[in-house]
């Protein structure tokens, strides 16, 4: 897997998600950036989508194995964060709480656990209620 053209691309739809997050639905623009996304999303599936599903199966097996595994963009988040440019001029991303799949989590019976893709790198993250994130997976050349 191609490491750093699975972060661009990510990032890219990152940036496409909080442009349509922005945006009413009444704009014009609106169907069109979103038709836009959908093929970035297939194109990304289509390059990624199995290493991508094998590594959010390794996380569902170790923190909620009783839980479905979903196709990858069912783990984005509606907005995401958009932090500083790294040294070599790359964006890193954060998620609010409350982004991605609930996942019934048998160590935490009584919060909300939450598996999230998040890019800039590319991770999966499990958040607990509004307190704790830890990322359970990071793609690695």
């Amino acid at each position: 897997m191609d490491v750093d053209k699975l972060n661009e691309d990510f990032a890219q739809i990152a940036d496409k998600i909080n442009e349509l997050d922005e945006m009413d639905y009444s704009d014009e623009r609106y169907d069109d950036l979103e038709e836009e996304l959908h093929d970035m999303e297939d194109d990304f599936l289509e390059e990624f989508g199995q290493e991508l599903e094998e590594a959010i199966a390794d996380v569902h097996d170790e923190f909620c194995p009783d839980n479905d595994v979903l196709l990858p963009v069912a783990y984005f988040a509606k907005n995401y964060i958009r932090n500083q440019k790294d040294h070599k001029g790359r964006y890193s991303y954060d998620i609010e709480y409350g982004e991605g799949v609930p996942v019934t989590v048998d160590d935490f019976p009584d919060q909300e656990v939450r598996i999230v893709l998040v890019p800039g790198p590319t991770r999966l993250i499990v958040t607990v209620g509004d307190t704790a994130k830890q990322v359970a997976w990071r793609a690695q050349k």
